[in-house]
């Protein structure tokens, strides 16, 4: 495998049980990926950008 085949991974942030990370893969998509304890969730770039706007709403109503 060549490294222009090889998916590049980035923390984004992390806590104790929880950690938001994105990987650049060969095809030159990039995936989102949040790690919840047991549950994984990967979203593709529109689906990121909405939970984004999503958190960013929460936020607004419980600060």
């Amino acid at each position: 495998m060549s490294d222009s085949e090889k998916t590049v991974v980035e923390t984004i942030a992390e806590t104790e049980s929880y950690i938001a990370w994105k990987s650049s893969e060969p095809d030159g998509e990039d995936v989102y990926h949040l790690e919840l304890n047991n549950v994984t969730l990967h979203f593709f770039i529109e689906e990121w950008q909405e939970f984004m706007d999503l958190m960013q709403n929460v936020m607004k109503k419980t600060a």
